[in-house]
């Protein structure tokens, strides 16, 4: 999408990456898959209190909830177009770091 120049529509692809990202982190974490991203959100708070490790990936979930889907999606919001960019380029990085911290989790 951004070799095209479709920047809103990347910005909404690595919105839903994002968040299927920290879905599988909640499923490896409690066997439960949330529906919408007010679950995510709300799961994701949770585990936070039983794991403050948790926190930074919260807060990225959070910003790039508002950012990307909500400001640049939805608003329409896509300037300045380099820091769209690099917000849908990190999001390899924000699945490489959920799938770390769901590695090796044992629901136990």
């Amino acid at each position: 999408m951004l070799d095209q120049g479709r920047l809103r529509n990347a910005a909404e692809k690595a919105w839903c990456a994002t968040k299927r990202a920290t879905d599988a982190l909640i499923l490896a974490r409690t066997g439960e898959e949330p529906r919408t991203s007010g679950q995510t959100m709300r799961m994701l708070r949770r585990l936070r209190r039983q794991d403050p490790s948790l926190e930074p990936l919260r807060a990225r979930y959070a910003i790039r909830q508002s950012f990307l889907h909500g400001a640049c999606f939805y608003d329409g919001i896509l300037e300045p177009a380099d820091d769209i960019i690099a917000d849908v380029r990190e999001t390899n990085e924000y699945i490489r770091d959920a799938e770390s911290m769901s590695s090796g989790w044992s629901q136990d």
